[in-house]
């Protein structure tokens, strides 16, 4: 086999994206052939050198892929100090896999899990602009000039933020909106709200890209195939 750079196989190997690879190393926590090494650049060989993390060795795995229609009061992570539920949790799999980017403890809806760090990172860089979908239910009604603002950009964390997209999905209903944005930050749906005053008290994600919840009850899950996975790298991986 020939030799990869640390942080990539780290990644293919499902540890973590290799953004996150880059802090493992950083940290030195992670050793190749008994000796720690810093530097994610460095090269290894997959099929020869003995390579740890944690001290826990590691090797590449079949990846695997799902989409989980997240409920409500389960934790977007591999593990909880406080011993809530975790999304991994829900999924029943030998592979060890993580979620892609975060929903909150009481947001739903669209969530993916895998051990493939490299298709992690395309998911949620923000080069490849990848548009999320969501239905807010807020605390009033919405204005059309507060509209207007959202589609035209307000400051958000002192950066300019918009939505691509606003319009409500029940017939006269201004209080449930769906809106559409290529954002990836934290909170960004409820802080965007936030900022002009409103509160959100539901909010699910109704789609990811080519990924969405259709004919999947809250709470489950289905394996993606790789027609699915192939698609979604046509579509946005330049």
């Amino acid at each position: 086999m020939e030799l990869v750079r640390l942080n990539k196989y780290l990644s293919e190997c499902g540890i973590a994206s290799r953004r996150s690879s880059d802090d493992l190393i950083a940290q030195g926590r992670v050793q190749v052939n008994n000796k720690t090494v810093q530097s994610p650049g460095a090269k290894v060989d997959p099929s020869n050198d003995r390579i740890k993390v944690d001290g826990v060795f590691i090797k590449l795995e079949k990846k695997v892929y799902f989409l989980l229609n997240k409920p409500k009061g389960v934790i977007t992570s591999t593990k909880d100090e406080r011993n809530r539920k975790t999304v991994v949790e829900l999924i029943n799999t030998r592979e060890k896999i993580f979620p892609v980017g975060r929903l909150d403890y009481n947001t739903t809806g669209v969530l993916l899990l895998t051990n493939d760090g490299e298709f992690a990172n395309s998911l949620i860089h923000p080069r490849n602009q990848i548009e999320r979908i969501y239905t807010a239910n807020i605390d009033k009604e919405l204005t059309e000039n507060d509209k207007a603002r959202f589609l035209s950009g307000i400051f958000v964390e002192k950066k300019k933020s918009k939505f691509l997209s606003v319009h409500y999905p029940v017939a006269k209903n201004f209080k449930v909106v769906t809106v559409s944005t290529v954002e990836g930050r934290n909170h960004f749906v409820k802080n965007m709200f936030k900022t002009l005053g409103y509160e959100v008290k539901k909010l699910n994600r109704e789609s990811i890209g080519v990924f969405n919840t259709s004919g999947l009850e809250l709470g489950k899950y289905r394996k993606l195939s790789a027609e699915e996975i192939m698609e979604f790298k046509r579509k946005y991986i330049k």
